[in-house]
């Protein structure tokens, strides 16, 4: 007993070690932003003793367009986000349910290009773009974001709808339902875990996003919250408080997406029981 209570002790202890070791560099940023005026990284022992104000919040927000810059990313974002849902929900239901010509090729070639670096394909991309007199347009961006997220998405939500038992599609049949009726009254209902998790993704890919808008959008106004984030980074010095400010900032939305999506996520046996035999 002493043995078994022992080694379990230990396995916390290596657990609560592992937690305080991620955990620090996250409360250390919080605790700089709180100071004014920090051009080199501050000592533990400084951070943690110093007297907490909003100085640096007040600045960032007022800096730079910043305000603006966070109503484009949260714009840009939204339409994006809700786009790739759309469009990912209804292709990977053709690739889950329909047989067509070509079928397992184009589901490979999905899968080709989620393994391409977007850098890789940064200048056919802007050439397209461009091309269509999209450039320094949202809907340019949003046609990129869109377009690479649909990937990841049919990705992971095909293997979701095929898990579904084709026999719940028999009622809406046998009640001259369609296609459309089948997908929006059972496939859609029974996957929002898988839906509510490719939301958070999708949303923290796309908000953190900074090369692609950078390249895209040319006029300054337009421009998103990661550009007004390295804009805080001066040429001769940098202000920390000034930069774990605005980082924090930028993890707001994130976490709310969390918080709110967090029972979205995965879980095993959603439709154990959902047909009986």
């Amino acid at each position: 007993m002493k043995v078994h209570f022992a080694s379990k002790l230990f396995v916390y202890g290596i657990l609560l070690l592992g937690a305080l070791a991620f955990t620090f560099p996250f409360v250390y940023m919080i605790m700089t932003s709180f100071i004014k005026s920090v051009y080199s990284l501050p000592k533990p022992q400084v951070v943690f003793s110093a007297v907490p104000n909003l100085h640096n919040f007040e600045v960032v927000w007022g800096k730079n367009h910043f305000l603006r810059y966070f109503g484009n990313s949260l714009l840009i974002t939204t339409v994006s986000v809700l786009g790739s849902l759309a469009i990912g929900c209804i292709t990977a239901y053709a690739f889950a349910r329909f047989a067509f010509p070509g079928k397992e090729l184009i589901f490979r070639l999905f899968l080709l290009t989620m393994m391409m670096p977007a850098v890789v394909g940064i200048i056919p991309v802007f050439i397209i773009i461009k091309n269509l007199g999209l450039v320094d347009t949202y809907r340019g961006l949003w046609l990129v974001y869109i377009s690479t997220s649909v990937m990841g998405s049919v990705f992971f939500l095909r293997g979701f709808f095929q898990s579904i038992p084709k026999e719940l599609e028999e009622s809406v049949l046998m009640d001259g339902g369609g296609n459309w009726r089948i997908l929006w009254n059972i496939y859609l209902p029974m996957s929002k875990p898988a839906i509510g998790t490719m939301a958070i993704f999708s949303f923290m890919g796309t908000w953190q996003e900074f090369f692609t808008a950078l390249v895209i959008l040319k006029t300054g106004i337009k421009r998103t919250l990661p550009i007004a984030f390295q804009m805080l980074n001066d040429q001769f010095a940098t202000n920390y408080g000034w930069v774990f400010a605005a980082a924090i900032i930028m993890l707001i939305p994130v976490m709310l997406i969390y918080v709110i999506f967090q029972k979205r996520f995965v879980q095993g046996g959603f439709n154990e029981g959902a047909v009986k035999g």
